[in-house]
């Protein structure tokens, strides 16, 4: 999860007085050296002084850190009090702590400057002076801004540095970004050291804390455990379940449950933070997650009721832990929530890149491996060096040079076969899930389609399930607590700024304590519309929108009638060709962009709208085609193409044609026969367009370094190298291929039928 300081740090390097501009001066030293401490008070004290009375809750912010930096605690507490009056945080309990190391930083400067004592124990004394008063739940929210590392700070720190040498004078604004990123450094470092051994004081204080608890499973392994029971809380009460297979993550949720007066229930996978068994991510989740529950469930502080929360692996767990079906699981709240098989490591049965390291990660030990994982050097080089060589997916560890067992297990499994199905909740096993859910994903979390389909299909088999459905315009980390104020380019409506945890906790409330629903649930499908700045609610994705209009790819047209004689746009990809890619754009970053992806595909545009109207829910559709192999992975992306000739990404699609009918079992292509691939395992979007926007649809090959590279022998594609490509692919898109779009007007339909007019 993004802790909320992360938050806090990016935006105190986003805005900064203008009036800094005149500004010129040399910034020298080291991070921790004297010689950059100076030069840094400087050019904070300048930039304050020729900039105006910061209002906003960014500009207010970026205040309190160049008062600090300049050396005027004072001044920064003052701003400091400004910020919390106007900061309106979507959990209203934040606003009185938030920032809360810069308030220890400024009031400990403040009593070391009146004497008497070291910088140490003034803020030892502010720390308990501070959080003495408070009670479980404001204590948890100050918490939270104790998590960011002074490690990380200082890297960035040191990255601005080194661009700066060399320069004489520094350019004033990046002058003044570097005094900001130095204060933001230099609070962590002065303040976490004390203050987090103080933190773990109060919190033994508060809670009843077994660091090292163990669970046993009906095989015989032990799971490590992490049991927070709040000190107040009554003799008997609910158990929340947080499993999560990231070490370094767990306590800090399990303390945050029972700030709540829940106990907080941490747990770990086999062979993780001290538990026994063999590390096996995804594979025996099911059962033990089960056998924890029943564990929860039986001990003397439980009234029998057990919840669960959290996002991605975390979220996947949860619905292990629904197909188990103990009893005493009352409700699940999963964010972003993983299916194997699904979304990784593979997505619609393309296996993918994006977390390659990830096996190594967990797999390493029972200990997260931090050092290889954040190698991102490592990562991207590896996608590069195994594209070029051409070598078969399968080797793409050998290109590593170091063994990746756990990838090599997944790709046994091609297809969503039994080994997959039996991860999660698979079919008629929705029909059994009669629990409360509450999913939470976003338009642009790389893992949605995961989500969605959860929803999807416990929806569709369990007519009568009570599962509702958040999403707004959020990214995987995003989602999971708070999300980012500008994702990818793109600035969120203010209505979507929501706090996740806080939904969590009235959710679990309402479910385990009879209180109210939360208020942003109105209906079964909740979500916010980009760019009209609001929430919408529908009993179903189908009622979402008010028609599902198709068009067809007709002649670079999307047409809203099919055409009586489809021709075809033919498509040529040279699968061996390493000096060019395809389909690179299928993950949008930035969202908004001025031109197309350059890597090819064939391009078709509507006629432009002439009213408001909104793209609210999923695409779907038809590819037809005609190729000259057996196989091939088309790609589809849908944008808006606004008045002013920018690119807006909506939604994208990504799949292997043999799979494109099931999942589970693959179809060969014929070629030179027509064939049909549907689709519609797709992420959804809510998007206000503009009048005059237009819609735009790019089809395309996906042959780039992200993901495996289909060469159509019909071969299990980890086993096919660049000796298979062969002739080029050649693809003939007919005409009569479609995409249905959910359209939803904003008054009564009315036009002539044109593509992008109204009906």
């Amino acid at each position: 999860m993004i802790r909320r300081l992360g938050f806090l740090l990016l935006w105190a390097v986003a805005s900064l007085p203008a009036a800094a501009q005149r500004i010129e001066i040399t910034v020298g030293g080291a991070p921790d050296s004297p010689e950059l401490a100076a030069s840094v008070q400087k050019v904070a004290r300048a930039a304050l002084s020729r900039s105006p009375e910061a209002a906003t809750e960014d500009t207010l912010l970026d205040r309190v850190i160049l008062q600090l930096a300049a050396g005027d605690p004072g001044a920064a507490l003052g701003s400091l009090e400004r910020l919390r009056r106007v900061v309106k945080p979507a959990d209203p309990g934040y606003a009185p702590v938030y920032a809360m190391t810069y308030e220890l930083a400024a009031r400990a400067r403040l009593a070391q400057a009146a004497g008497g004592m070291s910088f140490e124990e003034a803020l030892r004394k502010t720390f308990r002076d501070s959080f003495g008063p408070m009670d479980d739940l404001q204590s948890n929210h100050a918490a939270w801004y104790f998590g960011a590392r002074p490690d990380r700070a200082k890297s960035d720190l040191q990255a601005l540095l080194d661009g700066a040498a060399g320069k004489s004078p520094l350019d004033p604004g990046e002058a003044v970004r570097l005094a900001a990123s130095y204060g933001t450094y230099v609070t962590l470092r002065d303040v976490l050291p004390v203050a987090l051994p103080l933190l773990a004081e109060d919190e033994k204080r508060r809670y009843d804390i077994q660091e090292e608890a163990r669970i046993p499973t009906r095989d015989g392994e032990r799971l490590a455990a992490i049991v927070v029971r709040p000190r107040r809380a009554p003799r008997k009460t609910p158990g929340i379940l947080f499993f999560t297979i990231y070490t370094q993550l767990g306590r800090r949720d399990a303390i945050e449950i029972a700030s709540h007066g829940y106990v907080g229930v941490a747990a770990y996978p086999r062979g993780k933070h001290g538990g026994t068994g063999r590390i096996l991510p995804y594979e025996n989740e099911v059962k033990d997650t089960r056998d924890v529950i029943d564990w929860m469930s039986k001990q003397a502080w439980c009234d029998g009721q057990v919840g669960m929360y959290g996002g991605s692996y975390t979220g996947f767990v949860q619905w292990a832990a629904a197909k188990s079906g103990h009893p005493a699981l009352k409700t699940i709240v999963p964010y972003v929530a993983a299916i194997p098989g699904q979304g990784l490591p593979m997505e619609n049965n393309v296996f993918i890149n994006a977390n390659y390291g990830w096996a190594f990660y967990v797999g390493n030990g029972p200990e997260d491996d931090d050092k290889v994982y954040f190698d991102r050097n490592r990562w991207f080089s590896l996608m590069g060096k195994w594209y070029e060589s051409g070598r078969p997916y399968r080797e793409i560890d050998q290109v590593d040079g170091t063994p990746n067992p756990l990838l090599q297990r997944w790709l046994a499994h091609p297809s969503y076969d039994g080994y997959w199905q039996a991860m999660v909740p698979y079919a008629d096993d929705f029909k059994k899930i009669g629990i409360p859910v509450l999913t939470v994903t976003g338009y642009y979390d790389d893992g949605q389609i995961s989500a969605l389909r959860y929803f999807t299909e416990h929806t569709r088999r369990n007519p009568k399930a009570r599962h509702y459905l958040l999403i707004g315009p959020y990214d995987h980390f995003g989602a999971q607590r708070q999300p980012r104020p500008v994702l990818n380019g793109y600035a969120i409506d203010p209505v979507a700024k929501i706090d996740t945890a806080y939904i969590t906790f009235q959710w679990l409330d309402h479910v385990l304590r009879g209180g109210p629903m939360p208020e942003i649930l109105s209906d079964r499908v909740n979500y916010e519309v980009m760019g009209a700045n609001v929430w919408r609610h529908a009993p179903a994705i189908e009622k979402m929108h008010d028609e599902l209009r198709t068009l067809y790819l007709d002649d670079h047209r999307l047409a809203a009638k099919k055409p009586a004689g489809p021709g075809a746009l033919v498509q040529e990809v040279d699968l061996k060709d390493r000096s060019t890619s395809t389909n690179t754009s299928y993950y949008p970053a930035p969202i908004v962009r001025d031109s197309l992806d350059p890597s090819g595909g064939i391009v078709f545009v509507g006629e432009p709208f002439q009213e408001p109207v909104s793209v609210d829910g999923t695409l779907s559709g038809e590819l037809r085609v005609r190729i000259n192999k057996k196989d091939f992975d088309p790609g589809v992306q849908l944008y808006e193409l606004t008045p002013e000739g920018k690119y807006f990404c909506l939604t994208y699609f990504m799949g292997r044609g043999s799979y494109a009918s099931d999942m589970t079992r693959r179809r060969l292509l014929t070629p030179g026969k027509i064939e049909t691939i549907p689709f519609e395992r797709t992420r959804m979007v809510n998007k206000q367009l503009s009048p005059g926007s237009r819609l735009v649809v790019v089809v395309n090959v996906n042959k780039n370094s992200f993901a495996q590279v289909n060469y159509g022998t019909g071969k299990d594609v980890s086993d096919e190298s660049i000796a298979d490509a062969g002739a080029p692919l050649r693809v003939e898109w007919l005409g009569d291929s479609f995409v249905r779009i959910p359209i939803r007007w904003t008054a009564a339909p009315r036009g002539d039928g044109r593509a992008g007019g109204r009906p």
